[in-house]
């Protein structure tokens, strides 16, 4: 198939997209969101565009979602630490891009390594500085209004400044493909190198500028990532590389050289983001982007090799998957039924998480007493850059209230405050995002009584006295370095002989909480108790210490009761300390209605909740009320 008949098809699939989503997505088809695609485009897009001529070289860069994470720590670093202004961190992490994107050229160009092999290398190596320089935990926050700007700001309230940056990198990009001697020397390279030498090319240096093109746009896109985040972190980026690719193959580059356009990366591109955003304003879920990302991508090289036939075919999948996503979307259970009714966007940190998933069972159970419509969406993992995704939907979508457990507490908060600059009502609920970023918060539990209650059970299993460890889920998660921050004021003042060693990740999974449980038994031998603050990482931490045999160490922590009864009842498990879990979500439901409506403002006393009756407020808080400790004499009884 020729250049123009692949885009025909790939342009009549993203018209169809388009078609569908206009139908079954609430506020799609609108100006304000057509530049919102285009904001949501920016970092992926400057990735897409450098890889484009690396790919038509015969070439891959799998290390530019790595080089966007150490460019965004070295950003954050410079600033906060060594007192660099903006301009001078920004010209630093661009450097650092150009210096890693040179050494890609270095050993691919100069000692004919292959790409492939080089770049799966420092996608490592780039990944492991950036945690390096953070050690796993660091982020880098409170960055000038200036800057964030750049990634959250409008030109005249309706132009993204990172769209520009975007056009100017279109522009670029495509006069250096199709206008210059260097374009041409790289569709030669990618067709054969050989040739390409024997025809007096200087072969080298035009493939190390591809990859020092990577490199440098890589780094761009850690810049306006970390103003469009608010927030610098070493997994910046992670994900981005694969996107990208596929946006340039789906744009019809070959992924063997010699044939590729920038037009038609950004239909690969465009494709990927209408994808992205109409399923979710249209209230689908998100996990479909990789099946449907998929299926277009199969779609579009199947009828790349077919011809017309594979045209017609490609036609007919298309729309029977736009007629299927309508059907989907009529009978999803979340979808509103009338717009008289309170819409809610209630996210959780993970959706996979058991925890959660407790929590949307008392979630939909208030919305179907209260006739709410209850969306449910967010990250399958911790992600605090997908979590603003989720919440720009929302709002694009024009939601009443929206609910969100924070991931991270600054990067979440400025997106909120912008929902409420729009008129939409904000609660948080499990963790917090700064106070001025939302309405109210549903607590769960106050820091202080969930932190002291954890100090005082690894008090009681160690007898007063002894070391223990602390599992953690995210180290930046602000709700959980409150519970420490209250273990360690509650040990000072009640328990002075008891001694916390370490505190460790666990990112909310319970196989990373096995190992690191499992180096602590090693590392530290006179530990007697873990106390595990996140509910996959108690039992993980369980089983490490089933697995050891020791006898001697117990596990204390919050989580869910059914997923710790067989270790309780093993005695592997001392006990568990947590709130119920669905009462949680349902309450949460119950605020976000009554909030909605206006039945629920600053200086009211308490909210009546349903079954629950009347919960207390106090000030810009719901409280739940007190934790519960589940032991091996009273866990049968609860099953959440």
């Amino acid at each position: 198939m020729t250049g123009g008949l692949h885009w025909r098809v790939l342009f009549g699939l993203l018209l169809i997209e388009i078609l569908v989503f206009s139908f079954i997505g609430r506020n799609f088809f609108t100006g304000a969101n057509a530049f919102e695609i285009v904001r949501l485009s920016a970092e992926l897009g400057l990735l897409a565009l450098s890889l484009t001529p690396a790919i038509v070289t015969g070439g891959i860069d799998l290390s530019v979602g790595s080089m966007m994470g150490l460019a965004a720590v070295v950003f954050g670093k410079l600033w906060r630490d060594f007192g660099f202004s903006v301009e001078m961190a920004a010209a630093a992490a661009l450097t650092v891009g150009l210096a890693g994107g040179g050494l890609n050229a270095l050993l691919i160009a100069r000692l004919k390594v292959s790409p492939l092999i080089v770049t799966l290398g420092t996608y490592s190596l780039f990944r492991g500085l950036a945690e390096g320089i953070t050690g796993g935990l660091d982020s880098f926050t409170g960055f000038p209004a200036g800057f964030l700007y750049l990634g959250q700001g409008y030109i005249g309230g309706i132009v993204p400044p990172q769209a520009l940056i975007l056009v100017l990198a279109v522009i670029g990009t495509d006069l250096l493909m199709r206008r210059s001697v260097i374009g041409r020397a790289l569709y030669a390279i990618g067709f054969s190198p050989e040739g390409a030498r024997w025809a007096g090319l200087p072969v080298n240096s035009r493939v190390s500028l591809v990859y020092l093109l990577s490199g440098f746009a890589s780094a761009l896109a850690a810049i306006i990532y970390v103003a469009h985040l608010g927030q610098a972190k070493a997994d910046a980026g992670t994900g981005y590389e694969l996107a990208a690719i596929t946006a340039v193959v789906l744009g019809g580059t070959s992924i063997f050289g010699g044939r590729g356009t920038i037009p038609g990366t950004l239909l690969g591109l465009a494709a990927i983001v209408v994808l992205r955003n109409g399923l979710r304003l249209a209230t689908l879920p998100a996990e479909l982007t990789g099946i449907l990302t998929g299926l277009l991508l199969i779609v579009t090289l199947g009828a790349d090799r077919m011809r017309r036939r594979g045209m017609i075919a490609a036609a007919l999948v298309a729309l029977a998957g736009g007629a299927w996503l309508v059907a989907a979307h009529r009978g999803a259970p979340d979808a509103p039924a009338s717009g008289k009714r309170i819409t809610v966007g209630m996210m959780p940190k993970a959706k996979g998480d058991p925890y959660f998933v407790s929590c949307l069972k008392g979630a939909q159970e208030a919305a179907r007493e209260l006739n709410v419509d209850l969306i449910w969406d967010g990250p399958t993992e911790l992600d605090a850059a997908k979590q603003n995704e989720v919440v720009e939907g929302w709002i694009t979508r024009g939601v009443d209230v929206i609910a969100v457990a924070v991931e991270n507490q600054a990067a979440i908060s400025t997106v909120l405050r912008k929902a409420r600059s729009r008129g939409i009502r904000v609660l948080t609920w499990d963790a917090d995002s700064l106070p001025d970023a939302r309405d109210f918060l549903i607590n769960q539990g106050t820091a202080q009584d969930i932190g002291y209650t954890l100090a005082d059970e690894a008090s009681r299993i160690l007898g007063g006295s002894g070391d223990f460890a602390i599992i953690t889920g995210a180290l930046s998660a602000a709700n959980q370095n409150q519970w420490i921050r209250y273990i360690k004021e509650r040990i000072a003042e009640k328990h002075p002989e008891l001694k916390l060693i370490v505190v460790r990740p666990s990112d909310d999974d319970r196989d990373r909480a096995f190992a690191e449980a499992q180096t602590l038994l090693k590392v530290y031998p006179n530990m007697k108790v873990i106390v595990a603050i996140a509910a996959p990482a108690v039992p993980g931490a369980a089983e490490a210490v089933k697995q050891s045999g020791r006898t001697d160490v117990k596990v204390t922590g919050l989580s869910l009761p059914n997923m710790c009864k067989p270790y309780v009842h093993a005695g592997t498990i001392e006990s568990v300390v947590l709130w119920n879990t669905t009462d949680l979500g349902y309450l949460t439901i119950y605020a976000a209605d009554a909030l909605g409506k206006g039945a629920l403002k600053r200086g009211d006393t308490s909210l009546r909740a349903g079954r629950l009756g009347a919960v207390k407020v106090n000030a810009d808080q719901v409280l739940l009320g007190l934790p519960l400790i589940f032991t091996k004499s009273n866990i049968d009884h609860f099953d959440f």
